[in-house]
């Protein structure tokens, strides 16, 4: 099955203003000791660490992981619960309770808790994953309920070896029951390039000189338009980071693609909320890639960097763009690359 089964989410979102290093420093030790299966001695620090910072989200969620690690599942989902109900903005705690719930058989529960954090998240792949492996299960738990009822119905009998085709051949690739999901590693500080030395260039003879090579016409083309679309997304960076919501929204296109189709006026409603909410929002655009698709289609790949007051978030992000009367517009936003 996916990696809803094989792992339960990595807390991607940290409490970015208020941690000093020291306490930094502090979740990375945790969170290597839990990496390390040293599972006792990474309860004990981040209970130590917690004392002293009880609404702590980035620790909170640790300690729910090494609980899951123990297999306390029930004070795991404990954790993550009340997690959810002080920080209800984030779509991990909502996702890792279904994992926890779905792990016991309770698929209905696992089924509220994913809805939750789509509905926090629209864009959220993995809840989305998730929640089609437990419409599996649940569809399997019907037909076989049908079947106890009606040993003879073909249909539900068929239905159900398809279901239990999918699952077992989603197992068979490999997929299973695994311990927590490993916290990442921070990334390595790039060295700084080296200046290459100088060179000296031979003068060649006037006649020996070649004529310069130029750049066929649908490359001369190319790069201004990659311009023109990487301004337009950073300018919808800025209007974002501004929180000019009326300006951040005039960045998607009219046939914009809504997550699982939600209603145009209900998403514009959603994202107005979750960008007037915070205090203070930087969202930064890093190591962009832009692949023109058409005359006026592009794809843009990049590496989203999100700051609030609140939290802080790193995900790669895809945008599909139209141009529209001379603007590139968005027509669709996806997670990942």
């Amino acid at each position: 099955m996916p990696r809803f089964w094989t792992a339960l989410a990595v807390f991607a979102i940290t409490a970015a203003s208020a941690l000093s290093p020291v306490q930094a420093d502090e979740l990375q030790d945790i969170s290597k000791l839990l990496r390390g299966g040293q599972h006792t001695q990474a309860l004990e620090r981040v209970n130590r660490y917690l004392a002293g910072r009880p609404k702590d989200a980035q620790g909170r969620f640790l300690k729910g992981l090494i609980l899951a690690e123990q297999n306390k599942t029930g004070e795991a989902i404990d954790v993550f619960t009340k997690l959810s109900q002080d920080y209800p903005e984030l779509p991990e705690p909502y996702n890792n309770v279904a994992v926890l719930y779905a792990a016991q058989g309770q698929y209905e529960k696992a089924r509220q808790a994913l809805e939750m954090s789509i509905r926090t998240h629209p864009a959220y792949a993995t809840a989305y994953e998730n929640l089609g492996d437990v419409y599996t299960k649940l569809a399997s738990q019907a037909y076989d309920k049908a079947l106890q009822l009606d040993s003879s119905n073909a249909n539900a009998q068929s239905k159900l070896a398809l279901m239990r085709e999918i699952t077992s051949g989603s197992q068979r690739s490999g997929a299973k029951p695994a311990p927590v999901a490993r916290a990442p590693e921070p990334p390595a500080r790039p060295a700084e390039p080296q200046k290459p030395a100088p060179t000296v260039i031979a003068q060649a003879p006037a006649k020996a000189a070649r004529p310069e090579a130029k750049a066929p016409p649908e490359a001369r083309a190319a790069a201004p338009a990659t311009e023109e679309v990487l301004k337009s997304v950073r300018a919808w960076a800025q209007a974002w980071s501004s929180k000019n919501v009326n300006a951040y929204l005039g960045f998607y296109a009219k046939d914009f693609k809504t997550p699982n189709g939600q209603p145009r006026a209900s998403w514009e409603s959603s994202r107005r909320q979750r960008i007037l909410a915070p205090k203070q929002i930087d969202v930064s655009v890093e190591a962009p890639k832009v692949n023109m698709t058409g005359d006026n289609t592009a794809t843009v790949v990049f590496r989203q960097n999100y700051r609030s007051d609140s939290i802080k978030a790193r995900s790669m992000k895809t945008l599909l763009l139209v141009k529209v009367d001379g603007k590139w517009l968005i027509r669709q936003e996806r997670i990942g690359s």
